[in-house]
């Protein structure tokens, strides 16, 4: 998905691009709530069981939460929203946190399932 996140971002795409980063994390949380055996295709589920669970008990910092606000909120405006746009300079400075928060997740499901 990140990578899709590039492509779209390099051919212009930005509202796309925002989509993909957020479904990136969106995905990775949803992998890591399945080691806890909890499924669900709620969006806002999702992020309230990342704040309560992880953010909450400083397994996820403040500022990775933050960050998937921020892609949450944004991709809700760009998909649903008439007449939004994002930017390039808007749009490229949040690959890498959330290749950071991708990979963070990641390693806390790694840990989870040892």
């Amino acid at each position: 998905t990140l990578e899709e996140a590039k492509l779209m971002f390099e051919a212009g795409h930005t509202n796309a691009c925002v989509n993909r980063l957020y479904y990136a994390c969106f995905y990775a949380v949803s992998a890591l709530l399945l080691t806890r055996n909890i499924s669900t295709s709620k969006h806002s589920y999702v992020r309230s069981l990342l704040h309560r669970d992880y953010v909450k008990s400083g397994q996820v910092s403040k500022e990775m939460g933050d960050h998937f606000d921020l892609l949450f909120d944004s991709r809700q405006k760009g998909d649903y929203e008439d007449l939004v746009v994002f930017h390039a300079k808007e749009v490229q400075p949040w690959f890498e946190p959330t290749k950071s928060f991708v990979e963070h997740i990641a390693d806390l499901i790694a840990r989870e399932i040892r």
